[in-house]
């Protein structure tokens, strides 16, 4: 399958309707979008989730699957992203960053006190690997 055949399917599926879990009423909602293996890639998968955050809300740190890239794309609002002990950023929308696999994540929130905000996260994983994060204690 060819990159362009993987965005246009990652595109229509944040149209198509998903089920939503939330973690608590605090923190954010993930709503998976697509989720396929990769046909010339054995053993891997695309798996694409959106991420909506209400005003000052926040993931709790955690750590992403050991196979996981990562490409963020923020649809709406601000993110403010640290990864990996790097320099934390604001990203505004339209901005896009990757992360490398097995990436510690300990800040990702809206910084916004009064909008909400939205992003795209598409992770390049493992198949077999189920858990696209774990909370770091």
């Amino acid at each position: 399958m060819r990159l362009r055949a993987i965005v246009a399917a990652t595109a229509i599926a944040i149209a198509a309707p998903s089920l939503v879990a939330a973690h608590g009423g605090r923190s954010e909602t993930v709503v998976p979008r697509f989720n396929e293996a990769i046909p010339n890639i054995p053993g891997k998968s695309l798996i694409a989730v959106e991420v909506d955050y209400a005003p000052g809300q926040a993931s709790r740190p955690h750590m992403h699957a050991k196979s996981a890239f990562i490409f963020a794309y923020v649809i709406s609002g601000e993110i403010e992203s640290k990864v990996n002990g790097g320099e934390t950023r604001i990203f505004k929308a339209g901005q896009s960053w990757s992360e490398p696999p097995g990436a510690t994540h300990s800040i990702s929130r809206n910084p916004s006190k009064t909008r909400p905000a939205r992003l795209l996260a598409v992770f390049v994983v493992d198949t077999d690997d189920k858990a696209l994060t774990t909370p770091i204690k």
